[in-house]
């Protein structure tokens, strides 16, 4: 199989870089996931000409949607640079992108002060805010991987799922709290503190992951390989094609099922169930909760039975989901629609998550991991995040019933692909001579 880690770290320097990880991969996503909730709310308003209120909210819309635009770019360049020059470099870089992408989003002049290159600033702090996003993940997960002795890479490949799941809740409650405030105060210049908050956390930040130790796989690799020699996604391509295909269909699998689980949900319950927005918003605040404890305990689970297992038990639930979902949020009881938010986007969601920073790291060897990781999640993870959702809300808005069926069957594709990406796990493959770091390919 694919190399495992060579040395762990001491306890004590574990729980450091446990810290730095959770903590770090929470802030990048917390950043990344107010801009989503900023976008429905606010930015409409502030970026956009005044007169059509839904026209100006779809275009603040749009800018989201060029995160998952750039999010691929920065999977790519900045996983290579981590097989090139190391994963501390690259997770210290990627915090100061988004940090201080996030922190001038805050300081942007409104449209009625600057006119067009309001919303054209804002265009380009989001691409910023995409390429941090799209770095980070892949890296993080590869650290936290290369961290691990033998046994226990499942429960510290989990870190970063940990930290997504933090940052989703801090940034819920975040908005939450504003909006609890004072309506006015959140539409004039409240909504500018979480953001402008994001310059001190990128320079604490930066200053955590610094300190962190490289991994001793990389410093391995770097002793018999320097850098210049290394052409990471040349080598990839053209010798890991196969795990890289394998990482693409498994986030196209999760990012499906995620993306229409949390964030369709809430247009449908709003526009067509016609609960109130809140049993939705708090249902998903609720299953974040669920989520910070769901991550660690697979994590650990995955060490005793393995994350390949884990994944192929979230395949099947996904797809058991897909038509119990739209079921039980059409009641339109609130307690019912918390229930199973809870069940799918605290429980089977996060845990399948979790079991892929074991299984995703070890599809590749070292010198490749990185780039590997980087390419083939934002790659996959951009075409089903951005697609996923809008098909959503395609098939069910032409629909003359409002008819979820469409959405349903891509619940059950999202299960099917999920399954058939850890059936061809691919790190038993390919395996690493741990004093050298060259690849050996393995018959069969």
């Amino acid at each position: 199989m694919a190399d495992a880690p060579i040395t762990a770290l001491d306890p004590k320097a574990r729980r450091r870089a446990a810290r730095a990880i959770i903590i770090g991969s929470a802030l990048e996503w917390y950043d990344f996931y107010l801009y989503a909730s900023m976008a429905a709310l606010v930015f409409g308003g502030v970026f956009f000409p005044s007169g059509d209120a839904s026209a100006a909210t779809l275009a603040s819309f749009a800018t989201f949607a060029v995160g998952f635009i750039a999010r691929p770019f920065g999977g790519i360049v900045f996983g290579a640079l981590g097989d090139r020059f190391g994963r501390k470099a690259v997770l210290s870089s990627t915090f100061l992108v988004m940090g201080v992408s996030s922190g001038c989003i805050g300081l942007l002049p409104s449209y009625a002060s600057i006119g067009v290159a309001a919303p054209v600033l804002l265009v380009i702090l989001r691409f910023a805010q995409g390429l941090g996003a799209g770095a980070e993940f892949g890296s993080a997960i590869a650290m936290s991987y290369e961290y691990a002795e033998p046994g226990r890479t499942g429960r510290l490949g989990s870190w970063p799922a940990l930290g997504v799941n933090i940052g989703l809740f801090a940034s819920s409650l975040t908005v939450t709290i504003l909006s609890a405030v004072n309506e006015d105060f959140l539409y004039g210049w409240g909504w500018r503190l979480p953001f402008l908050f994001s310059f001190a956390l990128a320079g604490v930040g930066y200053v955590v992951r610094r300190r962190l130790p490289e991994t001793a796989a990389f410093e391995r690799l770097e002793e018999s390989q320097p850098h210049e020699r290394r052409r990471p996604l040349l080598e990839l391509i053209a010798g890991y094609w196969k795990p890289l295909l394998v990482v693409m269909v498994m986030t196209i699998a999760y990012n499906g099922a995620s993306y229409v689980f949390k964030t369709y949900s809430l247009t449908y319950l709003k526009s067509i169930v016609g609960v109130p927005a809140s049993y939705g918003t708090f249902g998903i605040t609720l299953a974040s909760l669920a989520a910070i404890i769901t991550v660690p305990l697979v994590g650990r689970l995955c060490d005793r039975i393995d994350s390949r297992r884990i994944l192929l038990v979230c395949g099947v639930g996904i797809a058991a989901l897909a038509f119990p979902f739209f079921a039980v949020l059409g009641t339109g009881s609130k307690f019912a629609i918390w229930g199973m938010l809870i069940l799918a986007t605290g429980v089977v969601i996060p845990a399948a998550l979790s079991a892929q920073g074991d299984f995703l790291a070890r599809q590749f060897p070292v010198q490749v991991r990185n780039s590997g990781l980087g390419t083939g999640r934002e790659v996959g993870g951009a075409f089903a995040g951005g697609l996923a959702p809008l098909a959503a809300v395609a098939m069910v808005s032409s629909s003359p019933t409002h008819s979820t069926l469409g959405v349903s069957l891509m619940f059950v594709a999202a299960g099917v692909l999920m399954l058939g990406a850890a059936a061809f796990d691919r790190s038993r493959r390919t395996r690493v001579a741990p004093a050298t770091g060259a690849s050996q390919k393995v018959a069969g």
